[in-house]
């Protein structure tokens, strides 16, 4: 997997490994590695023109070394320097050929953008701030970047991350560098893998800097291929219907009957033996119509806690349960809920249910109550998560990250939050960053796909080893769905159905098992 660490990590990782190496080592590696990166890039060195933006940190002399290195190898090179006063590795640069330019005021910062050299580079490096940065550009540095992002001529490599992103939380100020490569220094940052910082960082190479062995458990983690393959519950020789999973669903009105169907699809193509449907009568004819092996049981008209406990009971035995997709908010919704949550099944809340949590305050507390007995998994978009928080949608689009942990230490339980990039977090770490999908998942019915195919998982229970842990049955079951989204977008059917949807999700596992690829998937664009 990607494994991503924060700032206090990195730097004590460093400090760790520096205090057995020669000064300087650290930040050779590095810049050797970004010159490589930027020479593999452009395809070759001689003649290349390479402007360096330098702060005044590590950061900026990784950009100055590795400028220095370019210029060895016949690219010609300037440095913009954004603070005033010589930089460490200046004089190294300058002996290299390299040309340096201050723009610490308004008036220099106009000469640089007005300078030939500057609108005929072929790459810009960002060496700006690093780790050391937080979310947004100020002053000589902004007004540099404003006028960068608007060029369209040069490639823009960040050195370690895009200059403007906090490299914790994945916030983005006003002004940020919009890299087309990110060289990623011993480790991936948490704002590589998160919304909305990696959609500033283009494509992220990693460079091996020998920090390796010194880091702790990762703070943010991307699935690659080969996780998502160890992870999935494996069929036995003797596995029955039962040893699969049983799913009950618990979704779907006379308004949104769909909702039922495509969460129980989701369930069945995701590989659960057994689903059982618990809805009104006309919701079951509809799902009967298109899947008749669901086994289903009518909701009685009786909103009362014996009535729906008695409901329960008759559909049979449940290993997991997915709650909520189109079944509305009213009182015999809440106490079904209510009811199913009071159980020790594992429990996948979306949509209605999620609604219900929010505004009731009784069902709230049984969920928090759950978390000490059974896995509970919640799957909200940046809105509902909004409700269950009390934040600003805003707040939370800003930064999904920070959101998703606290989210998840509020409510105890796992939480899927959905977006460009979906993020899992629960009691444990890493929080997991979703590295596949497409924007075509924005459409109607693919959450209720989502929802169904986790609690297949969830359900699968002791069959696999990741069966106890609710992020992994997010984890992979947003991996294979997002999968499946790229495969019906790569088919030509871009503006995919929900329905398509499911039915592609056992293609995309065999796919992914049949692979030897074991690399992210690119994520698709419209």
């Amino acid at each position: 997997m990607r494994s991503a660490h924060d700032v206090a990590q990195v730097r004590a990782a460093e400090a760790a490994v520096m205090a057995t190496l020669p000064p300087g080592t650290l930040m050779e590696r590095a810049a050797t590695g970004l010159a490589a990166t930027v020479a593999d890039v452009m395809g070759g060195t001689y003649g290349l023109r390479v402007v360096a933006l330098v702060g005044s940190g590590d950061n900026g002399g990784d950009a100055l070394w590795a400028a220095a290195l370019l210029a060895r190898r016949g690219a010609r090179v300037d440095a913009v320097l954004l603070t005033a006063g010589p930089h460490a590795q200046e004089a190294m640069f300058r002996a290299a050929g390299g040309r340096v330019q201050h723009a610490t005021d308004d008036q220099r910062v106009q000469q640089v953008l007005e300078s030939t050299w500057w609108r005929r580079a072929d790459v810009v490096l960002d060496g700006i701030v690093g780790i050391g940065g937080r979310a947004g550009l100020v002053g000589t540095a902004a007004t540099i970047v404003r006028a960068l992002n608007d060029s369209a001529a040069p490639v823009v490599v960040a050195v370690d991350l895009p200059s403007g992103v906090d490299p914790d939380t994945g916030a983005v100020g006003e002004v940020a560098v919009a890299a087309d490569v990110t060289v990623c220094l011993g480790t991936y940052k948490p704002a590589l893998l998160v919304d909305p910082a990696a959609a500033c960082a283009g494509r992220i190479e990693l460079v091996d800097i020998g920090v390796k062995r010194a880091l702790s458990e990762p703070s943010v983690a991307a699935l690659q291929v080969v996780d998502v393959l160890q992870a999935l519950p494996r069929i036995a020789r003797d596995s029955d219907k039962y040893q699969r999973g049983v799913v009950g669903v618990v979704a779907g009105s006379a308004q949104y009957p769909g909702a039922a169907h495509l969460c129980a699809l989701g369930a069945l193509r995701m590989g659960a033996g057994y689903v059982r449907l618990l809805a009104d009568g006309a919701v079951i004819d509809a799902v009967r119509s298109d899947v008749p092996e669901v086994v289903a049981q009518p909701l009685p008209p009786d909103a009362g806690a014996e009535a729906l406990s008695q409901s329960i009971k008759d559909l049979g035995r449940v290993a997991a349960w997915a709650v909520g997709p189109g079944l509305g908010i009213d009182d015999r919704a809440r106490a079904l809920i209510a009811t199913i949550l009071a159980g020790d099944e594992p429990v996948v809340l979306d949509a209605d249910a999620i609604t219900v949590v929010a505004q009731d305050d009784d069902v709230a507390a049984v969920v928090r109550e759950r978390a000490q007995r059974a896995m509970t998994v919640m799957t909200p978009h940046a809105g509902e998560l909004a409700r269950l928080m009390g934040w600003a949608r805003d707040d939370i689009e800003a930064a999904p990250l920070v959101a998703v942990r606290h989210a998840a230490q509020q409510w105890g339980c796992t939480v899927l939050l959905k977006g460009p990039t979906t993020v899992v977090a629960g009691q444990q770490t890493p929080v997991f960053a979703n590295p596949t999908g497409t924007p075509w998942l924005g459409t109607a019915g693919t959450g209720d796909v989502l929802t169904g195919a986790i609690s297949a998982l969830m359900a699968a229970g002791s069959s696999w080893e990741r069966g106890t842990d609710g992020r992994w049955a997010a984890a992979v079951g947003a991996f294979v769905h997002g999968v499946a989204g790229q495969m019906l977008s790569e088919a030509g059917t871009a503006p995919l159905r929900a329905r398509e949807l499911a039915d592609m999700l056992p293609h995309a596992v065999s796919m992914l098992r049949e692979s030897d690829e074991v690399q992210v998937p690119e994520k698709m664009t419209p």
